[in-house]
């Protein structure tokens, strides 16, 4: 196993031979290819092979996305790029309902600004990035022409999808705070996503996709739960300067009030679908 100096001294001299930083104007813009394995759980249970086959083949534009990420030495720019449905010819309008939405993120100041759409209404969410508490590691990888070390790290499930809508995630917080107090009854644990990162002091800087950051070197590579980003192609200092700059669009709201937002939507969504049933 190689020695902990061993792997800063190796560290620094990626850090100073491939480029110099410290120019003020530097940027860089990193291209991202997300694919997610389809779970049916026991919907898929009693599926034949072919009938799995089509239903992935309908979903491909939400298991398999691009994205870009714009960065600086403080901020980064990240979005996914729009691509028509192999099958229909139109977007997923259904599905960019819980979908993340552009993402402005500033490591210098620990602060997100992230628009998102939710049924024809425009929020601006606001909020502190989310701490990761990284586990450093000492193995390496080539990604591209860049060396890479690897880092894990235990985040809250719902720290990673809190724009998403889970109907097990109402019955987990109708549990959680229920009124009762018997001695015996236990609060659910909460769920927690195993993270295994790629990063490389090549690119020096805390940046990296989605909500990952906080590493010494651009993120290229990400595995959390079903789904993996990687890092197909970067530019740095490109002729043409990118933009980097916070959405402004939207009712302000925090990532909390977004969520129970989305939430009682849903909620209020079903009930007029049951009444009109009733009816």
């Amino acid at each position: 196993m190689k020695s902990i100096p061993f792997i800063l001294g190796l560290c620094l001299l990626l850090v100073i031979i491939p480029f110099e930083i410290s120019a003020q104007d530097f940027q860089g813009q990193a291209t991202y290819l997300s694919k997610s394995r389809l779970e049916l759980g026991n919907w898929g249970a009693n599926m034949t092979d072919i009938q799995k086959k089509q239903v992935e083949e309908r979903l491909k534009n939400r298991l398999e996305k691009t994205y870009t990420l714009n960065f600086n030495k403080e901020a980064s720019f990240y979005k996914e790029e729009a691509k028509l449905d192999a099958i229909s010819g139109a977007t997923d309008s259904w599905g960019k309902n819980f979908a993340p939405g552009n993402q402005y993120k500033n490591v210098k100041n620990n602060s997100l600004v992230q628009s998102q759409e939710f049924y024809g209404k425009y929020f601006l969410v606001k909020d502190e990035l989310q701490t990761i508490k990284w586990n450093m590691g000492t193995e390496t990888k080539q990604i591209g022409n860049y060396m890479c070390f690897k880092a894990t790290a235990t985040i809250p499930t719902a720290e990673l999808t809190w724009y998403d809508f889970s109907w097990s995630d109402l019955r987990d917080n109708s549990y959680a705070n229920t009124s009762d107090t018997d001695e015996e009854t236990e609060i659910p644990e909460i769920p927690t996503t195993e993270v295994e990162a790629w990063y490389t002091p090549q690119i020096p800087v805390s940046h990296g996709p989605g909500e990952y950051w906080g590493l010494p070197g651009l993120i290229l590579e990400v595995s959390a739960g079903n789904t993996t980003m990687l890092c197909s192609k970067i530019i740095l200092n490109p002729e043409t300067k990118l933009k980097i700059e916070a959405p402004e669009k939207g009712k302000e709201i925090n990532k909390k009030d977004y969520r129970e937002t989305i939430q009682a939507k849903m909620i209020e969504m079903r009930e007029n679908r049951m009444g009109r049933g009733r009816g």
